[in-house]
C-alpha cells in the first residue's frame, strides 16, 4: 500500500514537470528573449505556482537560455577550444559560402528528444538533421558527414559554443576538410539567427500541430516536413522561392549580420539580404511601419 502511494506520488511529479516542460518550450519558442524570471511568471500565469530554482532546473534540462544579451548563455567544455565569430558584417552571396547548426528540443508524451540540423544560409536549405535521445556528440558528428558528402564542404561552418560543436571529433571534421570555423559570441542572440528561424518554423508549422506520440513517428514526420521546407515551401526572404530553387541556381538568396555592438554604421542588427541594398532611410521607414 505505502509502495502504490509514493508510486501515484512520483506519477503526479512526473506528469506536472511533463506539463512545465511543455509551456517553457512553447514559451520559449514564442519569446526566445525570455529569461528564468519572466519563465517564472509565465508558469504563474498559467496556473502553476514555481520558484525561480525550480524554472532554472527545468531550462536547463531543455538547453534553454534566454537570448538577450548577458553572461554566460552558453556553456562550452572547458577542455575544447573556442573559435572567434566570423561572420559579423559579412555579405552572404552564394551557397555553400557559410553552413550553421544548432540543437532544439522536441517533446514527446513520455519525454523528449532533440534534433540538429545544418543549413546553407544563403537559401536556407536544411542539408541534413538527425534526432538524438541525448545530447551527445554523435548524432551532430552523424548530420556533418551527411552533410559533407551530399553538398561537398562550406568556406565557414558557424555553431554555438556547445560541447558537441567543441568537441574534437566535430571541430576535427571540418578542419581535416578544410572549414574555417566560426562560432556565436556570448549574448549574441542574431549570431545564429537563421538556425533559431527554422527551429520556431518546425515547431509551430509541423511539431506543434502533430503531436507525435513516439520518435519512430516524429521521424517520418520530420522527413516529410523537410522534404517540404526544401522543395514546396516559399520563403518570403528569398523572394517566394524554394530553399532548393535558390541553392541550385545561386541566385535570389543572401544573408548579412549587422554588427549593431561593434561600431557598424547600422542602426538595426537585422538580419538583411544581401541581394539588394538596404538605405538608411529605408531601414527607418521599416521601424515606422513595424512600430
Amino acid at each position: 500500500m505505502v509502495y502504490e502511494q509514493q508510486k501515484r506520488r512520483l506519477e503526479a511529479v512526473d506528469e506536472e514537470e511533463l506539463v512545465l516542460l511543455r509551456l517553457l518550450d512553447e514559451e520559449y519558442t514564442r519569446h526566445p528573449f525570455y529569461g528564468t524570471r519572466r519563465m517564472r511568471r509565465h508558469l504563474q500565469d498559467c496556473g502553476y505556482t514555481v520558484n525561480r530554482k525550480r524554472v532554472q532546473r527545468l531550462m536547463r534540462k531543455l538547453g534553454l537560455a534566454g537570448l538577450s544579451p548577458g553572461p554566460s548563455t552558453s556553456k562550452p567544455h572547458p577542455q575544447h577550444p573556442v573559435y572567434p565569430y566570423l561572420l559579423r558584417g559579412v555579405d552572404i552571396i552564394r551557397p555553400n559560402q557559410v553552413w550553421s547548426t544548432d540543437i532544439t528540443y522536441i517533446r514527446l508524451p513520455r519525454g523528449f528528444v532533440y534534433l540538429v540540423a545544418i543549413i546553407d544560409w544563403y537559401s536556407r536549405k536544411v542539408l541534413s538533421w538527425r534526432l538524438s535521445n541525448t545530447m551527445d556528440t554523435t548524432f551532430c558528428v552523424d548530420s556533418l558527414e551527411e552533410a559533407i558528402k551530399c553538398y561537398g564542404v562550406p568556406e565557414i561552418f558557424n555553431s554555438d559554443q556547445g560541447s558537441q560543436f567543441t568537441s574534437d571529433a566535430f571541430t576535427g571534421l571540418l578542419i581535416n576538410n578544410g572549414i574555417r570555423i566560426s562560432m556565436d559570441g556570448r549574448g549574441r542572440a542574431l549570431d545564429n539567427i537563421f538556425v533559431e528561424r527554422l527551429w520556431r518554423t518546425v515547431k509551430y508549422e509541423e511539431v506543434y500541430l502533430k503531436h507525435y506520440g513516439t520518435i519512430q513517428d516524429l521521424l517520418l514526420g520530420l522527413t516529410a516536413y523537410f522534404r517540404f521546407y526544401n522543395q514546396a515551401r516559399w520563403h518570403q526572404a528569398l523572394g517566394y522561392k524554394t530553399p532548393d530553387d535558390v541553392y541550385q541556381t545561386a541566385s535570389g538568396g543572401g544573408a548579412k549580420i549587422i554588427d549593431k555592438f561593434g561600431g557598424a554604421r547600422e542602426t538595426s542588427p537585422v538580419p538583411l539580404r544581401s541581394t539588394g541594398d538596404v538605405s538608411r532611410a529605408a531601414l527607418g521607414q521599416r521601424h515606422s511601419a513595424a512600430a
